[in-house]
């Protein structure tokens, strides 16, 4: 595992990630039954999910850094 850096208050470290990785599901793409590729990194949509949940900001006022 690469250690990445954390650009708000609000983003996993690396330990609270490993933690909640295994709770999500597995990837449709990953399934016997086949599925599309994410197309954005599931931590990223997390620290995006815990940052909006933090701070409340409204949808137009995300930073551009996150992802869609």
């Amino acid at each position: 595992m690469t250690t990445r850096q954390r650009r708000y208050p609000t983003d996993m470290t690396d330990r609270e990630w490993e933690l909640v990785e295994p709770l999500l599901p597995t990837p449709a793409c990953e399934l016997p039954s086949g599925g599309h590729p994410e197309a954005h990194p599931r931590r990223e949509i997390v620290d995006a999910i815990r940052y909006l949940v933090d701070n409340g900001t409204k949808w137009r006022a995300i930073p551009a850094d996150f992802p869609p």
